[in-house]
């Protein structure tokens, strides 16, 4: 079971070495990146390129481990007991029918080997990848209710993002293979372009190209602008039918690019980008 890359994803030399060595060592791949550069898509790309079915759980900052192995719906089942009339009890008295299960329960007890994609782990609590320790490194868990160990019937291609907004505890990365997705080079980003956009023009690529990285490169920036933000500004080029023209600044100075929504997504650095634009007009 080896990942070679697919026509839809542009992945780098080191990026399918790190994911064959996470199967290899059957342990989860742990992928960091700045937002927008394809981690989640990562994980679906080679669930799709082994052939293997791929359950997602995203994390938000409520999100519990708990919630990835199964919860008990005790409401449900007190209701019930209140309504037992209507099938003569039989529901209450299996619990089974109270167990919600998670994320993990379905990975566990696939028939067949699954990926498993646990997304924005950085989100949730501190401790939420504590939780998962025994989980994720022996592939088992109790479930107390119904006195049941659950076990790994196959062992799951693991893939766990973080966007890096909370360190994540020793323990827990020692368990992991980690891989870091550096922001592509300008060579990578004109293929992972050309998977998208086939038949672009290659002066207006050029142009776009150089405008991004103008913008991306300028000192002082918030957010920098991301490989998904430089699809979507395409996009719209290519929709709103923008001349090449319109990307090409005189004397090789920066200009503001039209539709610059799509690459700056705030105030501050707007306002940054027309300051820089103004005082090249100006020759300050």
């Amino acid at each position: 079971m080896k990942f070679q890359g697919s026509d839809n994803y542009v992945a780098t030399r080191d990026l399918m070495l790190a994911v064959n060595a996470a199967i290899t060592l059957q342990r989860p791949l742990l992928v960091k990146g700045e937002p927008g550069t394809g981690k989640t898509m990562l994980a679906e790309e080679v669930a799709q390129s082994l052939g293997l079915p791929l359950l997602q759980w995203h994390i938000k900052s409520t999100t519990k481990a708990q919630q990835g192995l199964y919860e008990y719906d005790a409401v449900s089942r007190l209701r019930d007991s209140q309504l037992k009339d209507v099938d003569g009890g039989e529901r209450v008295k299996d619990i089974q029918n109270y167990i919600i299960k998670g994320v993990l329960w379905q990975a566990f007890t696939a028939d067949q080997p699954v990926a498993l994609l646990i997304d924005e782990i950085d989100k949730a609590d501190i401790e939420f990848p504590n939780d998962l320790l025994r989980e994720i490194d022996r592939m088992e868990f109790y479930c107390y209710e119904t006195r049941e160990l659950i076990r790994a019937k196959h062992r799951p291609v693991v893939f766990i993002t973080s966007n890096n907004e909370k360190e994540l505890p020793d323990a827990f990365l020692r368990r992991c293979f980690f891989h870091y997705i550096k922001f592509p080079d300008a060579e990578t980003m004109k293929s992972i372009v050309a998977v998208h956009f086939p038949g672009l023009k290659q002066e207006l690529l050029t142009a776009a190209m150089k405008t991004f990285y103008d913008v991306r490169n300028l000192p002082g920036l918030k957010k920098k602008p991301s490989t998904s933000e430089l699809l979507d500004w395409l996009k719209l080029l290519v929709a709103e039918d923008i001349p090449l023209e319109a990307l090409q600044s005189k004397e090789d100075k920066v200009a503001v690019p039209p539709l610059v929504g799509a690459l700056l997504k705030n105030e501050q650095d707007v306002t940054l980008f027309e300051k820089l634009v103004f005082m090249q007009r100006n020759n300050r």
